[in-house]
C-alpha cells in the first residue's frame, strides 16, 4: 500500500474521502507543529538530517532515505493492509469478524487504551529534547532524530483513531495529548516512566532498549485487538519501533565495548579517570531503567487487564501462537506475591494475570540483549556479574543502600560530565565505541547531519 504524499497529511486511509475528518486533522496539524517547535528537539529546526521516511507499509522496501529538515518531515497516518477475512482470536468475541467501528459498550475502555498509548509518544520526544546538544557523534545524533520523528508519527496514528472514531470526545483527547507534558507538575504525562528525565546519552540508550521495548510489547498486544483500525495502526508502528530498540541495544553495547577497551588498556576496572563509564555504574543505570519499565505493565493481578482481554480489546503477545482456549476462564498463571517476609509464587487466575504474563515475556526478551552485552565483557577477558539478593527490606534499609543499586547523584553528575558534543563526521566521544553497522549502506564517516 503506497502512501499518498501529495496530500497535506500523507496517508494510506483515503483521508480525502472523508472531508469532515480531513478538516479535523488539518485543524490539529498546526497545533502539533507548534508543540514540536516548542518541545521537540531543541535548536534543530535548521539542520538537514539523513532520515528514513516510510513510502509504503509493505514489509519490503518501505523506507526512503534523504536529507530532511525535521519541521518539514511528512508525518501522517499509515495502517497496514486490511485483511477482509480476519477473525477475532481471543475473548468472548473469539471467532467473530473483527470490528471496523467502535462497539458502543466498549467505547470508554477502548478510548482509554488509545489515549494511554498515544500519551507515551510525544512524552519521549519531550524527555529527549536537549540530547542533541551533547551527541557523541553525528551517527548517534541522526539516530536520536529518527527516533523523535517516528514517535511523532506514532502520535499521529493514535490521534487519527481518536478523531476518526470517537467524535467530540476523541477531538478533546487529541488536544489533551499536546497539553500534557513530561515532568509537568500540573499536567504530567499519564505514565510515571514518561515523566522521568532523560538528561544524558547513557539514559537515552537504556530508555530505547528497555522503555521502547515496553512499547513493543504494548503495541504487540494492541495489534491483537478486535478493533481492526487499532490493530492495523499498531502493526505498522511495530515496524518502526524495531529501530528504536536497535538504537538502545547497540548503543549500550558500544558503551560497554569502550569501557572494556579502557579496562584492558589501563589494567583497571575503574576507568572513570580515563573518560569511560565503569561497569558498576552501567549496572546501576540498567537497574533503574529496567525497573521503571517493568512498572509500565501495571498490577500483577488486574481486573482492568482481564476486562480488556475478555472483551477482545487487547490480547497477549502472539496470541494466535499460544496453545490454549484463548478464553482463560479456567486457566491459571504463576504470579509472585509478597507473603509476610517472603516472596512466593502463587497460581492465580490467568485472566487476571494478563499483565504479569506480558511482563514475563518482556523480561525474557530483555534478557536476550543483556546476554549479548555480557558476551562483550566476556570476549574482552573480563567476568562481571551482578546478583541482586531478592530479599524484602525495610524502607530505612532501602534509603541507606539504594545508591548501591541505583545511580546516585554523584554517578549522574559523572556521566553528565562526559556529555560533550562531537559533531565532526567520523569522530566520536571517548566514552563510546564507533558503530559496526551502517545506515542505508552509509559508513560511520558519512555526514548524517548537516549544520547550516
Amino acid at each position: 500500500m503506497t502512501i499518498n504524499y501529495s496530500e497535506k497529511i500523507p496517508n494510506n486511509v483515503d483521508l480525502s474521502g472523508d472531508r469532515r475528518l480531513q478538516r479535523a486533522l488539518e485543524n490539529w496539524q498546526p497545533k502539533f507543529l507548534d508543540w514540536w517547535k516548542e518541545l521537540g528537539p531543541d535548536q534543530s529546526s535548521e539542520l538537514d538530517v539523513y532520515l528514513r521516511t516510510a513510502v509504503s507499509v509493505e514489509k519490503q522496501g518501505w523506507a526512503h532515505f534523504d536529507y530532511v529538515k525535521m519541521p518539514e518531515y511528512r508525518w501522517g497516518i499509515f495502517l497496514t493492509p486490511s485483511d477482509p477475512n480476519r477473525k477475532i482470536d481471543f475473548g468472548m468475541h473469539k471467532g467473530q469478524p473483527v470490528w471496523q467501528e467502535v462497539p458502543g459498550e466498549y467505547r470508554s475502555e477502548l478510548r482509554r487504551l488509545i489515549v494511554t498509548q498515544g500519551d507515551t509518544e510525544p512524552a519521549s520526544v519531550e524527555q529527549q529534547r536537549q540530547l542533541g546538544k551533547t551527541c557523541p557523534s553525528l551517527y548517534d545524533l541522526r539516530n536520536l532524530f529518527q527516533v523523535n520523528v517516528e514517535e511523532g508519527r506514532h502520535l499521529w496514528a493514535m490521534v487519527y483513531l481518536l478523531q476518526a472514531y470517537f467524535g467530540r470526545d476523541g477531538r478533546e483527547e487529541a488536544e489533551s495529548l499536546l497539553e500534557r507534558h513530561s515532568g509537568d507538575l500540573n499536567k504530567p504525562r499519564i505514565l510515571g516512566a514518561f515523566n522521568e528525565k532523560t538528561s544524558d546519552w547513557l539514559s537515552f540508550f537504556m530508555f530505547t532498549y528497555f522503555t521502547d521495548r515496553d512499547g513493543k510489547f504494548q503495541l504487540a498486544s494492541l495489534s491483537e485487538s478486535a478493533f481492526d483500525p487499532l490493530s492495523r495502526s499498531c502493526r505498522f508502528m511495530l515496524t518502526e519501533e524495531a529501530h528504536h530498540m536497535f538504537v538502545g541495544e547497540s548503543g549500550v553495547g558500544r558503551v560497554i565495548q569502550r569501557t572494556c577497551e579502557l579496562m584492558n588498556e589501563y589494567k583497571t576496572y575503574d576507568v572513570r579517570e580515563y573518560g569511560g563509564i565503569d561497569l558498576p555504574t552501567l549496572q546501576k543505570y540498567l537497574n533503574f531503567h529496567f525497573s521503571v519499565s517493568t512498572d509500565l505493565f501495571g498490577q500483577e493481578i488486574s481486573t482492568n487487564a482481564a476486562t480488556y482481554y475478555n472483551t477482545s480489546l487487547k490480547g497477549r503477545l502472539d496470541e494466535a501462537k499460544i496453545k490454549d482456549d484463548h478464553l482463560l476462564h479456567d486457566a491459571s498463571y504463576p504470579v509472585f506475591e509478597v507473603r509476610e517476609e517472603n516472596i512466593a509464587k502463587n497460581e492465580s487466575p490467568a485472566l487476571n494475570a494478563i499483565n504479569e504474563r506480558l511482563r514475563d515475556d518482556y523480561i525474557a526478551d530483555c534478557d536476550l540483549g543483556i546476554r549479548r552485552w555480557n558476551k562483550i565483557i566476556e570476549n574482552s577477558g573480563h567476568d562481571f556479574r551482578f546478583h541482586p539478593e531478592g530479599s524484602i527490606i525495610s524502607e530505612e534499609e532501602w534509603e541507606k543502600r539504594c545508591n548501591e543499586w541505583l545511580p546516585s547523584e554523584s554517578d549522574q553528575s559523572f556521566v553528565q560530565s562526559l556529555m560533550k558534543p562531537v559533531t565532526e563526521p567520523g569522530k566520536i566521544a571517548g566514552w563510546i565505541a564507533p558503530p559496526k553497522g551502517r545506515i542505508n549502506r552509509q559508513s560511520f564517516e558519512f555526514e548524517y547531519v548537516r549544520f547550516n
